[in-house]
């Protein structure tokens, strides 16, 4: 079950993001982008949403089937993050084939 942050929260009055304080990207922008760019920007706005976002709202934002299949591009730009990623990542894979 995902909580993510509430829409009144999310954003600031401009309408960027709380974890896209140093761009200015609206929450629509970003949506767009993450729907029509190239593999490689996609990539980046969802490396930097797994940076530093809660996991949640990048939940909220992508699916794990689009994050995997970004995954060799997104992972080199996680940081101190890739750990994190990896580990949920592995355990999604593990209780889809248990359920499966």
């Amino acid at each position: 079950m995902l909580s993510p942050t509430s829409p009144e929260l999310l954003t600031d009055p401009q309408g960027r993001p709380y974890f896209l304080w140093d761009c200015e990207m609206t929450l629509d922008e970003l949506r767009r982008a993450l729907r029509d760019s190239e593999p490689a920007a996609r990539a980046y706005l969802v490396a930097k949403m797994m940076r530093q976002a809660k996991p949640d709202d990048v939940f909220s934002l992508v699916s794990v089937e689009e994050i995997l299949e970004l995954w060799d591009r997104v992972e080199v730009q996680l940081g101190t993050m890739r750990p994190f990623w990896s580990w949920l990542l592995r355990r999604w894979a593990e209780q889809d084939r248990e359920a499966g």
